[in-house]
């Protein structure tokens, strides 16, 4: 289940979530703000954990931050106080970044960051619904005041429409075996509670595959809050604008969480890593370049010691790539 961590002092229980890879997110950006006006969008603030760093590390940094929850804006606010003088902090979701930066009037930033999935705040909130540990209202908005809540997808989803939403985002290969469960109990009554789904989905997955998959909430859990959020939708949206957006010499970190994120991001980054010039040419045609570099092979993982004090890193997948040279005219 894609998720990133957060540190925020009196969070949870007094939990302390720290986020996730920092070093090595630090260390990636470090050549492009380093000891320079530049400008760096955090296009999913959470609780300001990177953001908090990276402005401590570059005195001239000015922060971008986005986020579409607005408790978890609130929160990196108060954290951020003390760079409020260099910081932007917005309430959107991350395929805004084209309007918010025109908004701000910045034509270019020298660094992006993207830590997917659901935030520490969200996951540890019972009353928002991601956790299929607690029992709460089938909320699972990362926003509570925009659009539909998962008791509405489950309730209302055609029974196809519902098993290609299981199927696609959460990889659940009892799609419709689910489906089906949903729609039959939703004829008796609709579905409101964590729980009641959780019971369902016992149900409904076989015996041998609950004794060896993991917890059989958590595709579907997972499907049906990538569906309430269009997390996919929005994500291959804001990436072409956010490098896009991405001066010359200028980085990009993504951190995501499964792999119908990583897929996305690794297929972008790929693109825009590779000329364009028809093979078998002798020379690179003009503007035909490759726009970025790579700058890790593959995808790369947390740390057996990372995992072990932060749990939450297990599933991380990193990508970073640096924009070597002007969009085509």
């Amino acid at each position: 289940m894609g998720q990133h961590s957060d540190s925020a002092a009196g969070g949870p229980a007094g939990a302390r979530h720290v986020p996730v890879l920092l070093p090595r997110v630090a260390e990636l950006l470090d050549p492009a703000l380093r000891d320079r006006p530049a400008v760096l969008i955090d296009a999913t603030l959470g609780l300001g954990g990177h953001a908090a760093a990276l402005l401590a590390a570059h005195p001239q940094l000015t922060l971008v931050g986005l986020d579409r929850d607005p408790q978890a804006l609130e929160l990196a606010e108060r954290r951020l106080v003390a760079f409020s003088d260099r910081t932007h902090l917005v309430h959107a979701v991350y395929d805004r970044i084209a309007d918010v930066l025109a908004e701000l009037g910045l034509p270019l930033v020298d660094g992006v960051l993207f830590d997917l999935g659901v935030s520490s705040l969200q996951l540890d909130a019972d009353e928002r619904g991601f956790s299929y540990a607690r029992d709460a209202d089938l909320d699972m908005r990362m926003d509570p005041g925009e659009g539909p809540t998962a008791a509405d997808v489950l309730n209302t989803y055609p029974p196809a429409e519902l098993a290609r939403v299981l199927r696609e985002y959460g990889e659940e290969r009892f799609a419709s075996r689910i489906a089906a469960a949903v729609v039959r109990r939703r004829a008796r009554s609709p579905l409101r509670r964590s729980t009641e789904l959780v019971e369902l989905l016992y149900d409904a997955v076989p015996a041998a595959s609950r004794r060896t998959g993991g917890h059989p909430a958590k595709r579907t859990f997972q499907a049906l809050r990538i569906e309430v959020n269009g997390e996919l939708d929005a994500l291959r949206a804001a990436l072409p604008a956010a490098l896009d957006a991405l001066a010359v010499g200028g980085r990009i970190v993504v951190l995501a969480y499964h792999s119908l994120e990583d897929r996305i991001v690794k297929r972008e980054l790929t693109a825009r890593s590779t000329s364009r010039t028809p093979p078998g040419l002798p020379v690179e045609l003009p503007g035909h370049g490759p726009q970025l570099r790579l700058l890790t092979r593959g995808a790369e993982v947390a740390a057996e010691d990372e995992i072990s004090d932060n749990p939450r890193a297990a599933s991380v997948r990193l990508r970073a790539a640096e924009r070597i040279r002007e969009e085509a005219a």
